[in-house]
Order: C-alpha cells, then sequence, then structure tokens
C-alpha cells in the first residue's frame, strides 16, 4: 500500500524547481576543480581586508596535499582539523581531500576530554590545528595519541586588521614540534595522483554530543557533492556571496557556506568566529548574498545597539538551520530589517540539509501549536512519520521523523550496533518527533527524549518555548521536564530578558498560561543572564534539566 509520503505531496510547491536531481560531479572536489578551471580569478575567500582566487585556494591546497603525502599521510588515512573560520581551514580541508584523506573537523572549543575521546575513535593520522589550540590543549593530546604529523597555523595570519574584538591577547607562537601549514603550502608540489570517489568517506563528522557521547557520521564524497548540488539548483545564479555566520566544523556551515560556495563559484566572507559585532561590520563591508545560521545568532545580531537594516541590505537569502527558529523571531526580524527567514531542518547524518523553505515560499505555523514549519523535503528525498514499530502514520499525526535519500550518511564510524538501530535500509531514524499536515509542509516537534511527561500529558518543550518567544521582554527561552512528587514531571522554563526589558517569572508563566492548556504552561520560570549553548548556537537543556531543581524560581527581572 503506498502511503502519503510515498506520494511526496510536497512536490506539487516545488514551482520551477526541479523534482529530481542529478548533481554534475560525484566529489565536492572536482566540483572545485571545475571552479578553478571556469574562473581561477575569481576571489573565493575573504578574510577582514585578505582575499585569496579560486587559483591561490588551488596551488596552496595542492602544495599542502603534497606535503602530507610525502609525510605519509595515505588515502583513507584521517585528518583533523582544530581551527575556527580561517581560510587555512579551507585549505586544509582541500588539501586532505587531494591527498585522498578522510577529515575530522574538530570544534575548537574542545578540551581535552572531548579531544582525547575523539581522537582515539578517529585515530587520524595527521592534525592540523592554530598555534594557539595546539600550545593550550590539542598539542599534548595530539602527542599522547600518538599523532606522526602535525601542523599548526595562526589566525592573524592571511589579514592585517587584528580585530581586538577577537584577537585581544593573540601572538604568532610557532610549535617546535609542528611544521608551519603556510610554510608547508606555499612550498608547493605535485597534487597526489589520488582517485576519489562519490562511495569514498570525505567527512568524520562528530555530533554534537548534546545528549550523550558523540557519533562519528561518515559523510560521503557523494552526499556531500549532492547537497552542495542542491544548492546551485534552488540559487538560479552563480557566484554569489556567502557569509560565514555558522562555523564550518559543524556540517551546516561545511555543506551550507563552504560547499555551496564551491558549488556555485561563489565567495565565502570568514570573520574567525561569531561577535556580533564583528559580524555587522563584515556585512556592510563584504555585501554578501548570502546567510545561514543558527537562530541564536540572529536573536544576537538583533539584539545589538548598533544592528540597523542597511546591515541585511545586500542580503538575498537568508536561513536558519542548526538551532529551532521560533516563529516570533522570523517576524521581529523582518519587522526590523524588512527581510523573511527561510527556515531549514537536517542533522550531521543528512550532510545538513533534509528539508527547507524554498526561496519563493514562507513556511506556514501551525495553528494550534504556533510551531514553525521546517520547510518540504529536498531533491530526491523522502520524510515519513513513524510509530515506535515503524509504521507509516497518517498524514497529521505526530511521531518520530524517518529520512531517506542522497545525502543520508552509511554508517556511523566504528559503531555497527548504533548503525544498525539509527540507520536501517538507508532511513534515518532521526529521534526527532514531528508531523507532515496535507500539502507536504514538515513541522519538528521536538526531541523524543525531552518530551516531558507531566500527570500523564504529553508537553513538548519546543510548543512552551514558541509562547514564551512571543513576549516582549524575552531574548532566548529554554524548557526542560524536572521531577515532581505530585506530577511525575512538572515544566520548568529558563528565559533570558532583551537588553533594558523587565519582567518576572510570575509574569511569564502567566502568559504561557492564558495561551495553552493547563498542563502545558511553565510552574516555574527562571531568568538568567544567559543561556548555555554549543559552539554552533544549540541550546543545551541537558545542562540546564541537570542543574534544575524542580523548586519555583523567578530570578531577576531585568537583564
Amino acid at each position: 500500500m503506498v502511503s502519503a509520503y510515498d506520494e511526496r505531496p510536497w512536490l506539487a510547491l516545488y514551482g520551477e524547481l526541479p523534482s529530481e536531481l542529478v548533481p554534475e560531479h560525484d566529489t565536492l572536489l572536482a566540483m572545485f576543480d571545475a571552479g578553478v578551471a571556469r574562473h581561477p580569478d575569481r576571489v573565493a575567500t575573504t578574510y577582514f581586508d585578505g582575499r585569496l582566487t579560486y587559483r591561490e585556494l588551488d596551488e596552496l591546497s595542492d602544495g599542502l596535499a603534497a606535503h602530507l603525502a610525502g609525510r605519509g599521510l595515505a588515502a583513507g588515512d584521517r585528518m583533523a582539523v582544530y581551527l575556527q573560520n580561517v581560510p587555512q581551514f579551507v585549505i586544509a580541508v582541500l588539501a586532505g581531500w587531494k591527498a585522498g584523506a578522510i577529515v575530522v573537523p574538530l570544534n575548537p572549543m574542545y578540551r581535552s576530554h572531548e579531544l582525547t575521546r575523539i581522537l582515539a575513535d578517529a585515530r587520524p593520522t595527521a592534525v592540523v590545528s592554530s598555534e594557539r589550540g595546539w600550545h593550550d590543549v590539542l598539542g599534548e593530546v595530539a602527542r599522547d595519541a600518538g599523532i606522526g604529523i602535525a601542523l599548526t597555523t595562526s589566525d592573524l595570519d592571511l589579514q592585517t586588521r587584528d580585530d581586538e574584538r577577537l584577537f585581544a591577547g593573540h601572538r604568532r607562537g610557532p610549535a617546535a614540534d609542528a611544521v608551519d601549514l603556510l610554510e608547508a603550502a606555499r612550498a608547493g608540489g605535485r597534487r597526489p595522483e589520488v582517485a576519489v570517489s562519490g562511495d569514498d568517506v570525505a567527512l568524520l563528522v562528530y555530533t554534537s554530543g548534546t545528549s550523550g557521547v558523540p557519533k562519528g557520521a561518515t559523510n560521503t564524497h557523494g552526499n556531500l557533492a549532492f547537497n552542495c548540488a542542491g544548492f546551485k539548483a534552488r540559487a538560479g545564479r552563480e557566484a554569489p556571496g556567502f557569509f560565514a555566520l555558522a562555523p564550518l566544523f559543524h556540517i551546516t556551515g561545511m555543506v551550507c557556506e563552504l560547499g555551496a560556495a564551491i558549488a556555485l563559484g561563489g565567495r565565502l566572507d570568514l570573520a574567525y568566529r561569531f561577535e556580533a559585532g564583528v559580524v555587522l561590520d563584515a556585512l556592510k563591508e563584504h555585501r554578501p548574498d548570502y546567510m545561514i545560521g543558527p537562530s541564536t545568532a540572529y536573536m544576537a545580531l538583533m539584539n545589538h545597539p548598533d544592528v540597523s537594516a542597511d546591515h541585511f541590505s545586500s542580503l538575498e537569502h537568508i536561513y536558519s538551520g542548526g538551532a529551532p527558529l521560533p516563529s516570533a523571531v522570523v517576524e521581529r526580524f523582518r519587522e526590523l530589517f524588512g527581510h523573511y527567514i527561510h527556515n531549514g531542518y537536517g542533522l550531521t547524518e543528512t550532510t545538513a540539509t533534509a528539508t527547507s523553505v524554498p526561496t519563493h515560499l514562507e513556511a506556514p505555523v501551525h495553528e494550534e501549536s504556533g510551531t514553525l514549519s521546517v520547510g518540504l523535503p529536498t531533491f530526491n528525498t523522502v520524510l515519513r512519520i513513524v510509530d515506535d514499530d515503524g509504521r507509516d502514520l497518517p498524514v497529521g499525526e505526530v511521531g518520530e521523523i524517518v529520512i531517506e535519500g542522497p545525502m543520508v550518511v552509511p554508517a556511523y564510524w566504528n559503531k555497527p550496533d548504533e548503525t544498525k538501530a539509527g540507520i536501517r535500509d538507508g532511513r534515518l531514524h532521526t529521534g526527532d518527533v514531528g508531523f507532515m499536515d496535507p500539502q507536504g509542509w514538515f513541522y519538528v516537534v521536538d526531541r523524543k527524549k525531552d518530551m516531558i511527561n507531566a500527570s500523564g500529558f504529553k508537553v513538548w518543550p519546543r510548543e512552551v518555548e514558541d509562547v514564551l518567544y512571543s513576549h516582549p521582554a524575552v531574548r532566548e527561552a529554554a524548557v526542560v521536564g524536572v521531577p515532581d512528587a505530585y506530577r511525575g514531571e512538572t515544566v520548568k522554563a529558563f528565559v533570558s530578558l532583551r537588553a533594558g526589558a523587565r519582567a518576572t517569572g510570575e509574569e511569564l508563566a502567566e502568559h504561557c498560561k492564558q495561551r495553552m492548556a493547563a498542563y502545558k504552561y511553565p510552574r516555574s520560570v527562571e531568568i538568567i543572564d544567559e543561556l548555555p549553548k554549543t559552539a554552533t548556537g544549540k541550546i543545551l537543556r541537558r545542562t540546564l534539566r541537570q542543574g534544575a531543581t524542580g523548586s519555583t524560581a523567578t530570578g531577576k527581572g531585568t537583564e
């Protein structure tokens, strides 16, 4: 029997987009090579006042690939990259692929515990690090892990501004037991003769670990090429500028910024790491066409004292990814700056994008819950909503989201049991809960594990958070379940306020009480200065849950 999901009702909303996509190239590296051949002198990256053309990026990555191969890095070996959004990140990734290696992006905020765990699992042959990161933590961890090839680079290289907002206290400091990356790259050398296919693993990206021990997703070159070709199909033109709001080490930045820029022959604007004032200055200077980042980044930009509509005037498309996007944030951003934020949804295991809101459409908001749709399934992709036994549920019913398509990874690294449980017959069981409406729009309700059971009633934190975001004083919100002697679990909210705003916990709880069922509204609202987040801007409910006592706490009434 054919289910509603097999009929793909979302295709009727595609407009002029093709219903199926066949990528021109089966690897992102082949896309890059084609771009170098077509437009070698086009600017490929900016970094404050620094510029690299496609030709320069090709030559530097060739030289670094030759250096790595000469020191023993072979096809299939892993190469870890521990860098912020700097041009050397792009050089290193391309060089690793040219040498046939699997690139392992590492979060630069990770310290010894996280790094030791990931390096023990990935077992890299080589590591690329910032000088600062090497001296602070990675050098010792890499030596203990027996990694034989180490390259370091200064975050101050390839630009001359040394912005104090980012680089206060930074000094160049070459490592005695590592080779300087740019020196190795500029030494030149022939690109290794290594054949890379779509089936080969390109990236080993470790999940963020917000719910437990990170797992390495084996993103293949074919996975990457398909989703990057999707960006090209949706863009409708060549050579846009992409501002890297999301970190490149995250799958969103890797695919939706770096990969998309390569696929479209575009320019990638880099600014080290997120700092709202720096981002606003960069947007004015470089005038990019496209930007994607987590909702928390847009909230921070909206709340910056110097922000104006002019900062965003060059942008044609603004997307959100990596963290839930409340509809109240979308509307406030549009009111302030005249731009609509297009939503999207994906996971590390889907090589970033699985759904998106096409540029010619706006996402509907579910009338009952207030949840903003995450969009339509992307090309060649089917999403399903299934019950606990894996059976398709009817349209409109809430269940687990299952994804199948050319971007789904084949496995988790070194984890056959987790692969068998989570990726069955090419279908990714996401652990996210959601539903599809009759037109084919999908909605993410929450994570399965975050559901709160209050007196036998299901409460999804996202729904409560969306109501909190509709209060004019709320900047950020997170909702968790905490133990309760009478209800089993009860709803607790953590909130930070906008600059200059005033509100009490009781007022915010009453705001929710007036807008939702009695069992859903938070019995406790705690106002804090900042909510804990991952480096990619995802709010850490787990951290809040661990610190919550369940007692009523109203906190202070101003930020």
